[in-house]
């Protein structure tokens, strides 16, 4: 399946600051941080009422926080959580923390996120944070990020998903933090999941999730078969590679490109499929692996 067939949605309820009430539980303040690889910005969830969680503060832009204090205003934040320690996510975290209080918890943190995220409970997969009409519980989706955690909302059924599935975009999957090996496993193990929507970080939710779990396992297949069939016997660069298999792409996203058919070989090289002229990088040569 081309990238052009996957099931996507490119809209999105909501103006930046606003905050939208998305279901009985569940209310969404959009940060303005708009890009390429963050859609209209990042989607940041209070979950709850009286007595509530906020997951993925997003960026530390006085603006998106005020708008997140407004949005809760009355009201106990409880717990901060979140899903994974990229900058569109977590600076926010510690002033949010600083104004009202709450507990941090989720993902494990890491050298560059240290002093904007440092969570005083790191969640391990299927343990639980619950308010007086919430229970969230952790499930490890490493992939995207090695430390990526997922939320399901139990009393809705529903998952916030953060870079792991969204519905506007294909998750960029980056090395050596990104893994392709880890990100496929955690797609399959969301098929085994009963989930009836997910709330990710960028983008409007995913009402098909399986449908579209499915599609994005095709995808990622697919991917992984033009680049072997780019490689031969003479070892190539990735930006050779590049060319063959992703024609006609935007200049902005090339280098994107580029990461992602690192981390496709990555994975090829660890299952012998492909081998490469030293370690794996960006910078290395590969070529088909040679028969046994």
């Amino acid at each position: 399946m081309a990238k052009s067939e996957l099931p996507f949605d490119l809209t999105l309820e909501g103006a930046p600051g606003e905050c939208v009430r998305l279901s009985e539980r569940v209310r969404r303040v959009l940060a303005p941080n708009p890009s390429p690889f963050t859609f209209r910005g990042t989607c940041t969830y209070i979950v709850g009422t009286g007595e509530v969680a906020v997951i993925d503060p997003g960026p530390a832009d006085p603006t998106h926080i005020e708008a997140l204090l407004t949005a809760v205003s009355g009201e106990s934040v409880r717990h901060i959580l979140l899903t994974h320690t990229h900058r569109d996510h977590y600076p926010a975290v510690a002033p949010l923390a600083e104004a009202t209080g709450a507990v941090v918890a989720g993902c494990r943190g890491t050298d560059e996120s240290a002093f904007a995220y440092a969570p005083e409970r790191v969640l391990e997969d299927g343990e639980r944070v619950e308010g007086p009409d919430y229970t969230l519980m952790a499930l490890a989706t490493p992939g995207h990020a090695a430390n990526h955690l997922c939320y399901e909302l139990e009393e809705e059924k529903a998952l916030f998903s953060g870079d792991h599935v969204m519905g506007w975009s294909t998750s960029v999957v980056i090395p050596p933090d990104g893994n392709m090996g880890d990100y496929m496993a955690s797609l399959r193990r969301l098929l085994d999941r009963d989930h009836d929507i997910y709330w990710p970080g960028h983008g409007g939710p995913v009402t098909e999730p399986k449908r579209l779990v499915r599609a994005l396992l095709q995808h990622r297949r697919q991917r992984e078969k033009t680049i072997l069939a780019a490689l031969g016997e003479d070892p190539l660069t990735i930006d050779s590679i590049v060319e063959r298999v992703y024609q006609g792409i935007a200049e902005n996203l090339r280098e994107a490109a580029a990461q992602s058919t690192l981390a496709h070989l990555c994975d090829l090289v660890a299952r012998g499929e492909a081998s490469s002229l030293g370690p794996p990088s960006r910078m290395a040569c590969y070529r088909r692996a040679s028969p046994q």
